[in-house]
């Protein structure tokens, strides 16, 4: 069977190897001067998220050899083959009434009741019907989490909170290190503070560990009656037992799946920070929001498809140039921490070195995502994407109308956009820097060369439903390149040794007498050093 070929093997990816010799020193300025269209033509649009990808290293042929491709290595199954566990986050976000079946049950009504059930809670917090331990309504709330119970909900509160509830106050703790708890519930009033603590298992160490301080600061605050921690706390997690031994009424438990991964259940019961901040209407617009990419995807032909196209134009660069990272800069404050969630999303699925099958890859995988808003990036690291020696593809997104107008700002903002796209496709030749009367011992300094690739996203505002259509079309982006490397977009085995290790290695920093450590000799003198210095410190 051809599907047992090796992708590298394909006529597909060689014809891509031998078309990239061709078209590899083509500069953009070329392929614009050549069609005068291009600008118009190589363009998508769905959902109301437009793609402008005109200003990327490649023609016509490029592309149908990259569809292609695409065509030879797509899966219909979307199997964490690893986990033996569906992937169906997709359901988290149908619409309510159809169908999507795992292990033979329609999971939709399910989703549904917890999306039900988060919307009352919520409503009872925001309109201060939930009252606290001493009667006072709830003012604070602190997300517990980590990773995808962490980065989803961050991101989504720093994006959307324009339109969060100002009377509240959010926080987000996920570090183990003990700073970030502290400095969370500093200035919070316990009898005021509702903490969500998010863990499918209820035994993540980072989660828990911040969950078990976060009660003693609630009990010392609030004169140590146990009763107050089930006003004060809920979970998000499937361990009934561990949540009521915690000290959690399970009434106040929301669940949700094996099929939905830590990284993309940003729009499931992890999200209930999120509700409780914009509210359960708003909620709900973000979930239709995931639902039309979802759908565009699905629907699509690959030539239109706004995922396929943005995950295939990785695989050119990643695997036929040799670039190493993606940058994604949004000229919008609020998506400020949009790349740190891309991160995640990306990497943890495709940075892997092996097929499904188990095969040692041969070509590269997981490029590294990066990225800060403009334009205080320009201020940082776009000198090295202009004049530096690495070829790094861009996305930039922006939005044609501002949340928060303030006289010029956001004409100023988006030229900056335009002009970053056009300096880094165009450049500035030698005969330009001369012409505008340049010493001749300067002209190599101020030449841009620029065949600097980018994707423009445009949209007319972020709202939420905006901001579900771009996370999908980031979600899909993942699986299509996963599908072409032939990897398993949906395990994490790489997270686990160090945990494992950090497991073995703490009641060795903890214990009393000296431990007899069996480490490699690197790992001994720093355990042996730490327990001196902190020995010392007390």
């Amino acid at each position: 069977m051809t599907k047992t070929l090796p992708l590298t093997a394909r006529e597909s990816w060689k014809a891509l190897q031998a078309h990239q010799e061709k078209i590899r020193e083509v500069h953009l300025r070329t392929l614009f001067a050549e069609d005068a269209k291009r600008g118009e033509r190589l363009t998508g649009e769905a959902a109301g998220i437009y793609l402008d990808y005109s200003k990327n290293r490649v023609t016509d042929e490029t592309l149908a050899l990259l569809r292609r491709l695409a065509e030879a290595m797509f899966r219909g199954d979307k199997i964490n083959v690893t986990e033996n566990r569906s992937v169906l986050h997709v359901a988290l976000r149908a619409p309510r009434g159809t169908s999507v079946v795992v292990d033979g049950k329609n999971v939709v009504p399910e989703v549904h009741a917890v999306l039900d059930a988060m919307a009352d809670f919520s409503n009872r917090v925001r309109s201060g019907a939930w009252k606290g331990h001493t009667g006072k309504r709830i003012r604070n709330v602190v997300n517990i989490g980590i990773g995808g119970s962490d980065l989803g909900p961050v991101m989504a509160y720093e994006a959307l909170k324009h339109y969060s509830d100002r009377a509240m106050t959010f926080r987000f703790v996920s570090n183990v290190d003990g700073a970030d708890l502290v400095e969370a519930t500093r200035d919070l009033n316990p009898a005021e503070t509702l903490f969500i603590v998010s863990s499918k298992t209820f035994t993540t160490l980072e989660t828990m560990t911040n969950a078990d301080s976060a009660r003693r600061w609630l009990l010392a605050g609030l004169g140590g009656d146990s009763k107050a921690v089930s006003k004060h706390f809920v979970a998000v997690s499937t361990n009934a037992a561990k949540v009521s031994e915690f000290g959690i009424d399970t009434a106040n438990m929301f669940g949700f799946w094996d099929w939905v991964g830590g990284r993309y259940s940003m729009d499931s019961a992890i999200g209930l920070s999120t509700m409780i901040a914009v509210g359960p209407e708003s909620f709900r617009a973000l979930l239709d929001g995931f639902h039309q990419m979802d759908e565009h995807f699905r629907t699509a032909p690959f030539e239109r498809n706004l995922p396929v196209l943005l995950g295939l134009l990785t695989i050119w660069y990643t695997d036929f140039f040799g670039a190493e990272t993606v940058a994604v800069l949004p000229y919008e404050q609020y998506l400020k921490r949009f790349p740190a969630y891309l991160q995640q999303l990306t990497m943890e699925s495709n940075g892997k070195h092996v097929t499904r099958e188990g095969t040692e890859v041969n070509y590269a995988t997981g490029p590294i995502y990066w990225g800060e808003p403009g334009t205080n990036g320009q201020h940082s690291f776009y000198q090295l994407i202009h004049q530096g020696t690495r070829l790094i593809p861009c996305d930039f997104i922006a939005f044609a109308k501002a949340l928060d107008p303030l006289g010029r700002h956001h004409d100023m903002l988006l030229a900056n956009v335009f002009a970053q796209t056009e300096a880094l496709a165009f450049g500035k030749t030698r005969e330009q820097v001369k012409a505008e009367g340049a010493v001749d011992s300067l002209i190599p300094h101020r030449v841009f060369r620029g065949n600097r690739p980018s994707n423009t996203i445009l949209a007319e505002r972020l709202t939420p439903e905006v901001l579900g259509k771009l996370v999908a079309l980031y979600e899909h982006t993942v699986f299509t390149q996963g599908s072409i490397w032939d990897v398993d977009s949906f395990d994490q085995w790489g997270v686990e040794l160090g945990k494992v290790l950090a497991q073995r290695i703490i009641p060795e920093l903890e214990s009393k007498a000296e431990p007899a450590l069996a480490h490699d000799s690197s790992t001994n003198t720093l355990i042996r050093r730490y327990r001196t210095r902190k020995e010392a410190v007390r």
